[in-house]
């Protein structure tokens, strides 16, 4: 007889930190939705420290109480994790000594066509270029499983690989994007796979995205937004917008429903921690005054799933652990664990 892995757990218990997010007692063959931690961060352009984020928010995650009010046991489905790959931190580490050369150079007046420069870029896109078939593979394989995937990073980065397997799988698949940045850079400071340039190359790499529907942005600039208008996928909800119409009168619960009407039926949640407001996240790696509450951020995600959508995909990044305390780590593990139960309740 197969064991029921769910009964023989005690979710009122303290979490006991057996390698896997939350305590849960799930091998990634007996869950239902896995969860890939990937410890990269090459191309931070200003702070750093989210390669650390995968294990902080694992330890934080022991915390987390485990009755979600949106979804009521819905751990019991299980919530598996997958083994981190010893290597890429490491290597992220080496790389980044790199990368932070490159940007040194360029931001003293150097020339990017110098040849130890571009040696420099090609080993970097490359090493990125091969992070993302790491995660491409391991999504497509849990996916082909039947899993439903989610990525936790690392910087922006990483999730392009599971976007491309998500939007393989489901042909016109929607991104909602909760960011302060539009993420629409070309090649940002050379590098190709930037995390700057996420949602840039999800639109060019990921041809089954059919909407990237952008929410909290406030930091772009001119060449984001020429990208956005002369692609009809792109919907923006820009911070100073959604503040606007609650200045207004608009209650949240209106403007929520404005967003999700832009996302179709299946969607992919890709969310950067910078998109909430720096109180809930002081470390991240590029913070922006404003954003949305903790809140603000639940209620709209909530709001997704209640509208009958289904949340295919997720990733959760630039979460900044701090030397100081595990506030950044807490937040981060409270997102992670409301973007499972809600992903589990909408399929």
């Amino acid at each position: 007889m197969e064991k029921n892995v769910a009964a023989d757990f005690d979710p009122n218990a303290p979490g006991i930190n057996n390698g896997c997010y939350f305590g849960l007692p799930f091998t990634p063959e007996e869950a239902q939705l896995v969860l890939l931690p990937v410890p990269w961060e090459v191309t931070a352009s200003y702070g750093g420290g989210t390669a650390s984020a995968p294990d902080a928010i694992l330890d934080a995650s022991m915390q987390v109480d485990l009755y979600d009010i949106h979804y009521p046991g819905g751990w019991e489905r299980g919530i598996g994790t997958l083994e981190m790959d010893d290597t890429l931190q490491p290597r992220s580490a080496r790389l980044r000594q790199e990368a932070l050369r490159v940007m040194s150079h360029l931001e003293g007046g150097g020339s990017p066509e110098s040849e130890l420069m571009q040696r420099r870029l090609r080993r970097i896109n490359e090493a990125s270029a091969e992070l993302n078939d790491y995660v491409y593979g391991e999504a497509k394989r849990w996916l082909d499983a039947g899993k439903k995937v989610g990525v936790v990073g690392g910087d922006h980065s990483v999730p392009l690989g599971l976007i491309r397997a998500v939007a393989g799988r489901y042909p016109g698949v929607g991104i909602l994007h909760v960011d302060a940045h539009a993420d629409l850079r070309e090649a940002y400071e050379g590098f190709t796979y930037s995390h700057a340039s996420i949602m840039y190359n999800a639109l060019h790499e990921a041809p089954g995205v059919g909407a990237l529907v952008q929410v909290g942005i406030r930091d772009f600039c001119d060449e984001e937004l020429e990208v956005a208008r002369a692609d009809e996928r792109v919907v923006q909800f820009t911070d100073y917008e959604l503040a606007a119409a609650q200045f207004e009168g608009e209650t949240w619960r209106t403007v929520c429903d404005r967003i999700v009407a832009a996302l179709p039926r299946q969607v992919y949640v890709s969310f950067d921690i910078d998109g909430l407001s720096p109180d809930n996240c002081p470390h991240t790696g590029t913070p922006v005054p404003g954003g949305l509450s903790f809140r603000e951020a639940v209620y709209l995600l909530a709001a997704v799933v209640e509208s009958g959508r289904e949340i295919v995909g997720f990733d959760l990044c630039e979460v900044g652990p701090s030397r100081d305390g595990e506030w950044d780590a807490n937040v981060g593990a409270r997102v992670l664990y409301k973007l499972c139960n809600l992903t589990l309740k909408s399929c």
